[in-house]
C-alpha cells in the first residue's frame, strides 16, 4: 500500500503527522519517500508491513479528504509506474529531465588528453548540445587496458565545460570515494558544471555503490543496465538507489552480452524503451556506442550506431549516451566505436529529426485513440 500526498498543503502536512503516529501505535513498519515527478514532489508513505483491516479503515478514513491511497502490486513500489501514470522528472543546474525532454550526452568514453576534452565539448558546443559524456574513473576487462586518468583529469574537464556552456556531464564512478571526490573538485572550480553520477553495467549489482548514490541528493544518476543479468533485475538496481532516498534517476539500455550479437558488440535491447515505460516511472537513455559497437558505415555512409540511436529515440528514449572522439584512431578506450566530430552536427540533426518522429506517432496514436 501506498499513501501519496502533494507536500506543499498545511492540511496534508497534518494528515502525514497523524497518519506516522498511527502507524507506530501499531508497530505498523513503513517507509517515507519524496519523489520528484514531471508534475512537482509529493510525499509518499510506503506500508511495508501487513496492516488488519480495521487500521486500513481508519487509515482510509484520514487520507482520503486530502491525499490517495494506492494497492501498489509492483515488484517496485518506488520506481513502478503509478495508477495515475506519473513519470519522474526533475531539474539539474538548468537541465531538465522529463518524458518530454530530449538530450543527446555525446563526447569521450574515456577522457585520455586535456586536449581532447576541450576540443570535444567545444564541438558539443557548436552543435548545440549542454550535456556530454566523460570518463575519469573506467573499469576494464583487461587489468592492462587503459583505466582512465582518474581525479588528475577533473579540474580541467570541468573547466573546460564551464568554459564551452556544458551544463551536465555524465561520469561513472567505481566507488563512493569517487563522488566524494568529484564534489571536492567540483567546489574547488567553482562548480563550473554539474555531474550525473553514472553506473556502469559491472556495478549494476554493487548494492553498496546503488545504497551511495542513492544517499546523496546532490546529483542525478545514470544507471545502466547489467549485460548479463534480467531486466527486472536490472530494474532492482534502481529501486536500491529510489530506496536510497534519490530518485533522480535515469535508466541506461546498452546492449546485453549473447552469441546472437554478432557482429554489434551486444544484442541491441532498445526494444525495452517502451517497456521500462510501461513498468515504471523512470525516464530512458539508451547507449548505441557499446550497443553496435562499430563506426563502420553501411552503403549510405550511416554506421550501426546511428541506426540503432535512430531506433531508440523513434521508440521513446529521452537521452542518448555516445562516444565522439577528436581522433578515434588515437583513443585510449574504445576507438574503434567512437564517431568523429565531423559527423556530431548531422548525427544532433539526424536524432533531432527521429524525436520529431517520435511525437508525430504520439499524435497519430492519439487520434486513433480518440476515433
Amino acid at each position: 500500500m501506498i499513501i501519496t500526498f502533494n507536500k506543499n498543503l498545511s492540511a496534508q502536512e497534518a494528515a502525514i503527522r497523524s497518519l506516522e503516529t498511527i502507524l507506530k501505535e501499531h508497530q505498523i513498519s513503513y517507509s517515507s519517500y519524496y519523489p520528484s515527478l514531471s508534475n512537482g514532489i509529493r510525499t509518499e508513505i510506503q506500508i511495508l508491513s501487513t496492516v488488519e483491516a480495521v487500521i486500513q479503515e481508519k487509515i482510509t478514513a484520514l487520507v482520503e479528504p486530502v491525499g490517495d491511497v494506492i494497492e501498489h502490486h509492483s515488484p517496485f513500489p518506488r520506481i513502478g509506474i503509478q495508477p495515475a501514470g506519473e513519470r519522474f522528472g526533475f531539474e539539474y543546474n538548468g537541465v531538465r529531465f522529463d518524458d518530454d525532454s530530449f538530450h543527446i550526452f555525446a563526447g569521450l568514453c574515456a577522457v585520455d588528453s586535456e586536449q581532447s576534452a576541450t576540443t570535444m565539448m567545444a564541438a558539443c558546443q557548436a552543435a548545440g548540445l549542454s550535456c556530454t559524456r566523460m570518463g575519469a574513473f573506467k573499469p576494464r576487462t583487461s587489468p592492462y587496458s587503459f583505466q582512465g586518468l582518474g581525479a588528475e583529469c577533473l579540474p580541467y574537464v570541468f573547466e573546460a565545460a564551464g568554459k564551452h556552456g556544458i551544463k551536465v556531464i555524465a561520469m561513472e564512478v567505481l566507488d563512493p570515494a569517487d563522488i566524494e571526490q568529484i564534489d571536492k573538485i567540483l567546489e574547488a572550480t567553482g562548480r563550473p558544471t554539474g555531474v550525473m553520477l553514472q553506473i556502469g553495467t559491472r556495478n549494476c549489482q554493487n548494492v553498496a555503490l546503488l545504497k551511495a548514490v542513492g544517499a546523496q541528493q546532490e546529483y542525478p544518476v545514470l544507471l545502466k543496465r547489467g549485460f548479463g543479468i534480467s531486466l527486472h533485475e536490472s530494474l532492482f538496481a534502481a529501486e536500491h538507489i529510489a530506496a536510497a532516498g534519490n530518485c533522480k534517476i535515469i535508466f541506461c539500455l546498452r546492449g546485453v552480452k549473447s552469441i546472437g550479437a554478432a557482429p554489434h558488440r551486444n544484442l541491441v535491447d532498445f526494444g525495452h524503451v517502451s517497456t521500462i515505460k510501461r513498468l515504471t516511472r523512470l525516464n530512458v537513455c539508451a547507449d548505441p556506442s557499446h550497443s553496435a559497437g562499430s563506426r563502420a558505415p553501411d552503403i549510405h555512409g550511416l554506421s550501426d550506431i546511428q541506426h540503432v540511436s535512430a531506433q531508440s529515440v523513434i521508440a521513446g528514449a529521452n537521452m542518448l549516451l555516445v562516444d565522439f572522439h577528436p581522433e578515434p584512431q588515437k583513443a585510449l578506450c574504445d576507438g574503434h566505436q567512437a564517431l568523429t566530430i565531423d559527423q556530431l552536427q548531422m548525427f544532433v540533426e539526424d536524432m533531432n529529426l527521429c524525436r520529431e518522429t517520435y511525437h508525430k506517432r504520439l499524435a497519430l496514436a492519439q487520434r486513433l485513440v480518440q476515433s
